[in-house]
């Protein structure tokens, strides 16, 4: 049977990775697999797999098709996780596509991937 994994990103140095994510998201690096080239990060309870670093010499794309949002409750809990994550070593983006008050604000990693802080309380399904 199929089953869907978890997202994999492509970066150069996959030890700066795996530090940058895995304090972005309080993940553990594991052994499971782990090389110069590879990296799982998961839940740090034990409690599954959440994220795949993998080297890669591509260029990080302007406008991914595919990105991860992470999520917040409030706009005040999203404007303090852009904070913290910048001070991780994330940029904010100068994003030519953000809509009319938007719900999202548009960060990279310091390999250039881009991902979203959601803010939910202003997310346009309400949810």
């Amino acid at each position: 049977m199929l089953r869907l994994g978890f997202p994999v990103i492509g970066v150069k140095d996959v030890e700066r990775a795996a530090a940058f994510w895995s304090a972005a998201l309080h993940l553990v690096p594991t052994e499971e697999w782990a090389s110069d080239t590879w990296r799982t990060l998961a839940h740090a309870d034990g409690s599954g797999r959440v994220l795949g670093l993998m080297r890669s010499d591509s260029p990080a794309e302007e406008h991914p098709r595919i990105h991860l949002d992470l999520l917040v409750d409030t706009p005040a809990e999203q404007e303090a996780e852009v904070v913290r994550l910048v001070e991780l070593g994330a940029h904010v983006v100068d994003w030519d596509h953000y809509p009319p008050n938007p719900d999202f604000v548009v960060l990279a990693d310091p390999d250039d991937n881009v991902f979203c802080v959601v803010d939910l309380s202003k997310a346009p399904s309400g949810s």
